[in-house]
C-alpha cells in the first residue's frame, strides 16, 4: 500500500500529548500574555485542532508579529534551497509557549551588570567575558596509602 501525502500524514508520535498530559487543555494556557516581540517555541497540541501549525514549524522557534484574542502571527525563518524565507504562521495560543532560549543570555547579562556595579564602587576594574574553561592542572598521584588494584574481567560462568 502507498503511503499518504496529507497534511498531518507521519505525525503519529510528532503530535501526541506527553505522558499524563492527556485530557483537556489547563486553563492556564490561556492565561499567558503574549506581546509583539516575545520569542516563542512552536509545539502542536492534539487536543485542539483548529489553528495547528503544520508538521514543518513543530519544535520550531520563532518571534510573535501581530496578537489576536485567540490566536498569534509568528515569524519564522525557513531554509528553501539556499536562502532562508521568512514565513508568517497564525496559531492559536495552545500551539505556543514562551522560549527560554534567551534565558541564560538575559541572566548573565544581570549578572555581569551587578558585577560592574560592585567593581565601580570599589574602584577596580573587572573583566566580564567568558572564559573557556581551562584544563585541570597537572599534579602527582600518590601510591603511599593507595596501593594499585590489578583489575581482571569476570570469568563467564553458567548457571544450569
Amino acid at each position: 500500500m502507498p503511503h499518504s501525502y496529507g497534511y498531518r500524514a507521519r505525525t503519529r508520535d510528532m503530535f501526541k500529548r506527553g505522558f499524563k498530559e492527556h485530557g483537556p487543555i489547563k486553563l492556564s494556557t490561556y492565561l499567558i500574555n503574549y506581546r509583539i516581540g516575545d520569542i516563542v517555541d512552536i509545539k502542536a497540541n492534539a487536543a485542539q485542532q483548529k489553528g495547528m501549525p503544520h508538521k514543518f514549524y513543530h519544535g520550531r522557534t520563532g518571534i510573535i508579529y501581530n496578537v489576536t484574542p485567540r490566536a498569534v502571527g509568528v515569524i519564522i525563518n525557513k531554509v528553501v534551497g539556499n536562502r532562508y524565507i521568512e514565513k508568517r504562521v497564525n496559531l492559536r495560543v495552545e500551539h505556543i509557549r514562551h522560549s527560554k532560549c534567551r534565558q541564560e543570555f538575559l541572566d548573565r547579562v544581570k549578572r555581569n551588570h551587578d558585577a560592574h556595579v560592585e567593581a565601580k564602587a570599589k574602584g577596580e576594574r573587572v573583566s566580564l567575558k567568558r572564559q573557556p574553561v581551562l584544563p585541570s592542572t597537572a599534579h602527582t598521584v600518590s601510591i603511599k596509602d593507595n596501593a594499585p588494584q590489578t583489575m581482571t574481567p569476570v570469568p563467564y560462568e553458567t548457571t544450569i
